[in-house]
């Protein structure tokens, strides 16, 4: 009895605490749905629907990103990573106690990071970089005390690094780099000894670097570049033995480098010290590390005799020791012949004396970029270098080179940048040099090189800049230079001995946007063709014996910023185009100028221009101190003819006004029949609301004034289209679905998009409904890929690329090839399209307009483009490539046209236009930036890219490039892009 009793009690016992259990995990299943539905309400964008799941219909623990334990199923992860997701966190995530992880990377995130996080006391992993969280760093992440990494960076924090940091003793990698944190870094950090990747580069955070942090033992990877730190690095962290990236760039740190660094870190992979201002000599231990692979210590007061072995180094790929005080010989090349894997050997501005041994053409046949300028290097420049075949920069400019150029320079057939300018090289020009095809930039000046130009060069089809100035050359400008339709950028050829006439063949540098030929012996007449020469905005032709007047062509030029004719012998009277111009700089002194000087434009600033030792000039301003014109009748005469011409013009316009409207009204009646009845088969409005889930809010990708674009699985076939459903109450949608239709109904090309069917029906509500139905396009818009945060990554260099080729060939379609030219109106971003493979499609012709023959695109007046419209102005091709212009220069710069920089007079236009000559790096895109920037290739390349975006947005339509043009340039750049 007495046991059953027990029994009894014992059962009882089990029920009430399985019941308990029971409760509990109810009422923390019911804590983790709230907590979920919260984080979904704060959402204030979901543009993928990664929440669209998140729903009654389904358990919480089924829901998209989320993961729950098999046992309690409470949440456990919470993944949302790259979402587009915008809004704040919701604090009420912390109430899911039983989170391990919760990953948040790549979204847009705002406001503070919830403090109530710090009471997620089980949780290991916290990612919620790449967002825009501000405020600080809550101090109690504290409470997390089983985090083991943290990822905050890619924010906009501010504030310190909390100390309270220091209480998560199991953190083994705290990243929270690109963000605005100061206050130093705390000594109490140390005290985690488990870290083994710390990352806070691009921080302001100022201070030491303290002592403490040679606690951490298990220490794999630091970063510090960019922080201003200074004082000296504690001798504490190279005790870390297990360091492979060390990385502490671009601070004002002092000191030295101890000697037995390799010995003390012999597993470095990276050593990365530039920007700083440590001395003292480089150890020779670091060949003990034989696993290095980028050696960066540029820009520092390093010293003496570099006695590094690098033969040791077999894996090294970079080594740069520019700007530091080194002295002494290179022989230390001798080493590197071993090192099969180096591309980089940067040993500019270090003082280095001798000769340059002739073991340099045994280093890596993959050696892309050679760097030995500014030295003091002597003797002759050894033959061998012709062995390095996969040179791509070659810079041994300022120092003091002797003797020929060897021949053997015309074997580097990857060569895209040569620099052998400031030195005593003597001889002629090799004939060898034409056989570069891919050099980009070439300058040899300041030498003493003599004999004619050698016309081979006329064989660099990729040549972008020429420096031949400041030599002994003579005889003529070969006319095969001038046929280099890619000089572009820079051709510089003055202070030579030069002789005879200017080339009619300088019209075919139609990119060209600086040319110097001053202090030679050139003579004659300046060609007409010049005119040609349309993209210039520097001439500089002074100290010549040119004659002659000013030919009328050249008011074409009129892009010309800088303009330098003086000491010349040129006659006439200055030309009156020259008062249309934006000069800066003009000086057309010590000629034979007669008559008036104008008053307008660059006359108009006393400072700006100069007109001395021209006697026979008169009138201009009074500062000037010429003597007062005649008058003459002429002017009035003059004036009663421009005014009757004036008065004929007008009438004969308005004429022509009348009789195009009357001819639009007729054709705008027959236009909706025409539209509807082409080769399109057609699909019911019933077809097109089940393919939308009813034209569901979690279906629409994109919305515009005149329409709504869903993604739609069309049933019949399972294929998923994009569906352009009009807004038929908005005035003008109407207009904009027969504009598309009869465009739709004339064109087929690969770099459009591709529409599949239409529909003109009603709705079940018996109102109007009409929709197209497109090809869907995986990877969005052009401006998705390029401006939002849920995009990523973002396109590369390549892939921007051949987008503008993509564009530029659809409009060249559109407007040459078509049987009426076509104009798209209305060429941005959003309607450049993108499919699997990046290959960009046109889409959107609701603005669209056809054209007659003898509407080009040189005919209009006043501003174009899809700004250009806005104003009011007509349609015509110049505005749909003033428009391309300014949708390069997006691509390119990563800028909105309507960007908040851009006020008071300031345009991308202007801004990359300023930018080009001399901060081009201002311009690009941060993106490209970082990968491109120590490229001087890909660089060139890129300005020459935007050059065509800045050609493209002239002001003047005349002036801007042809789309054929367009397209030919463009290719040109992706083939030498491909090459790098």
């Amino acid at each position: 009895m007495k046991s059953i009793c027990l029994l009894s009690s014992f059962l009882f016992f089990v029920v009430v605490i399985f019941l308990t259990t029971i409760s509990a995990s109810y009422v923390g299943n019911k804590t983790d749905h709230l907590a979920l539905l919260s984080f979904k309400l704060m959402i204030t964008k979901d543009p993928y629907g990664a929440l669209t799941s998140w729903n009654s219909s389904f358990h919480f623990c089924d829901w998209n990103g989320v993961t729950c334990g098999k046992r309690h199923r409470r949440v456990t992860v919470v993944q949302l990573e790259s979402q587009g997701l915008e809004g704040p966190l919701s604090p009420h995530v912390g109430n899911l106690s039983f989170l391990h992880e919760l990953w948040l990377f790549n979204n847009s995130f705002e406001g503070t990071i919830p403090h109530e996080i710090g009471r997620l006391f089980r949780l290991r992993f916290l990612g919620l970089d790449k967002n825009k969280f501000n405020g600080i760093i809550p101090t109690n992440l504290s409470g997390c005390s089983n985090l083991e990494e943290l990822y905050l960076s890619g924010n906009k924090l501010v504030g310190s690094i909390p100390k309270e940091i220091a209480f998560i003793s199991q953190l083994t990698l705290i990243a929270i780099h690109d963000n605005n944190l100061r206050g130093g870094i705390p000594s109490s950090l140390g005290n985690i000894t488990s870290m083994e990747v710390f990352s806070a580069t691009g921080n302001p955070l100022g201070g030491n670097i303290p002592n403490t942090l040679g606690n951490w033992k298990s220490l794999r990877e630091l970063y510090f570049g960019d922080c201003n730190l200074y004082g000296t690095i504690p001798h504490s962290i190279y005790n870390l033995s297990l360091v492979t990236m060390f990385s502490l760039d671009n601070n004002k740190l002092t000191g030295s480098i101890p000697a037995e660094l390799g010995i003390m870190q012999p597993h470095l992979t990276v050593l990365q010290l530039r920007d700083n201002q440590v001395a003292g000599l480089l150890p020779p231990s670091i060949s003990n590390c034989s696993k290095l692979q980028v050696l960066e210590l540029q820009n520092n007061n390093f010293s003496g005799k570099v006695t590094v072995d690098f033969s040791k180094l077999r894996d090294i790929v970079w080594i740069s020791l520019y700007q530091n005080n080194l002295n002494g010989e290179i022989k230390f090349i001798d080493s590197l012949k071993n090192c099969s894997n180096l591309k980089e050997l940067d040993l500019s501005g270090c003082k280095f004396q001798g000769v340059v041994p002739a073991s340099i053409g045994n280093l890596s046949f993959q050696l892309k970029h050679l760097n030995l300028g500014e030295n003091q290097l002597h003797g002759n420049l050894p033959s061998s270098i012709g062995n390095l075949l996969g040179l791509r920069l070659l810079n041994l400019e300022s120092n003091q080179f002797t003797g020929e150029i060897s021949s053997t320079i015309g074997m580097l057939q990857n060569l895209g940048v040569a620099y052998l300018d400031e030195n005593q090289l003597s001889g002629k020009i090799p004939d060898a040099i034409g056989n570069l095809s891919t050099l980009i930039k070439l300058s040899l000046s300041s030498n003493r090189l003599e004999g004619d130009i050698p016309p081979s060069l006329g064989n660099c089809h990729n040549l972008l800049t020429l420096y031949l100035y400041n030599n002994k050359l003579s005889g003529k400008i070969p006319k095969e230079l001038l046929q280099l339709t890619t000089l572009s950028i820079k051709f510089d050829l003055s202070q030579n001995n030069l002789v005879g006439s200017l080339p009619i063949e300088v019209g075919d540098l139609k990119m060209l946007s600086y040319m110097d030929l001053s202090h030679n012996n050139l003579s004659g007449k300046i060609p007409d063709s010049l005119g040609g020469s349309t993209s210039l905005s520097f001439l500089y032709i002074k100290n010549n014996s040119f004659q002659g007047i000013i030919p009328l062509s050249l008011s074409s030029l009129r892009g010309l910023v800088e303009l330098d004719l003086s000491h010349n012998n040129f006659s006439g009277q200055i030309p009156r185009f020259l008062e249309q111009f934006l000069l800066t700089y003009l000086d057309l002194s010590y000629n034979d100028f007669e008559g008036e000087v104008p008053v307008l434009g660059v006359f108009i600033n006393a400072s700006a221009f100069w007109v001395l030792g021209n006697n026979r000039l008169c009138g201009g301003l009074v500062e000037l101190g010429l003597p007062k014109c005649k008058e003459t009748g002429k002017h009035k005469k003059r004036l009663h003819w421009f005014i009757i011409v004036i008065l004929i013009v007008s009438a004969i316009f308005s004429i022509l006004c009348f009789v195009y409207a009357c001819f639009k009204k007729k054709s705008n009646r027959q236009l909706y029949q025409s539209s509807t009845h082409g080769r399109f088969s057609k699909i019911s409005y019933n077809q097109l609301l089940k393919a939308t889930d009813g034209f569901s809010e979690a279906m629409l990708i994109g919305k515009g004034g005149f329409s709504s674009v869903y993604k739609g699985i069309i049933d019949q076939d399972d294929k998923t289209v994009a569906i352009k459903v009009l807004h038929l109450q908005n005035r003008g949608a109407d207009r904009s679905f027969i504009a598309e239709c009869e465009v739709w109904r004339s064109i087929r090309h690969r770099n459009l998009l591709k529409i599949i069917t239409s529909c003109s029906s009603v709705d079940f509500h018996g109102n109007d409904f009409k929709a197209l139905v497109y090809e869907f396009m995986p990877n969005g818009s052009l401006h998705d890929k390029l401006h939002s945060s849920a995009c990523t990554p973002r396109p590369n260099l390549l892939q921007r690329i051949n987008i503008l080729i993509n564009v530029a060939c659809a409009l060249d379609y559109l407007h040459n090839h078509c049987l009426s030219t076509i104009v798209h109106g209305d060429l941005k971003p959003s309607n450049i399209l993108l499919d699997d493979d990046m290959v960009a499609h046109v889409g959107d012709f609701g603005l669209a307009r056809f054209l007659g023959p003898s509407l080009n695109q040189n005919n209009s007046i006043g501003i174009r483009g899809t700004i250009e419209y806005a104003f009011g102005s007509e349609m015509t091709t110049s505005g749909d490539v003033f428009s391309f212009g300014i949708l390069l220069l997006e691509v390119m710069t990563g800028k909105r046209p309507t960007d908040d920089i851009f006020m008071e007079g300031l345009s991308l236009h202007k801004f990359v236009y300023m930018a080009l000559e001399d901060h081009v790096t201002h311009a690009i895109d941060e993106e490209l930036l970082k990968y491109h920037h120590k490229d001087e290739i890909a660089m060139e390349n890129i300005a020459l890219t935007l050059k065509i975006g800045v050609s493209c947005s002239l002001y003047s339509p005349p002036h801007r490039m042809n789309i054929k043009n367009v397209v030919n340039e463009l290719q040109h750049i992706l083939d030498m892009i491909q090459n790098i």
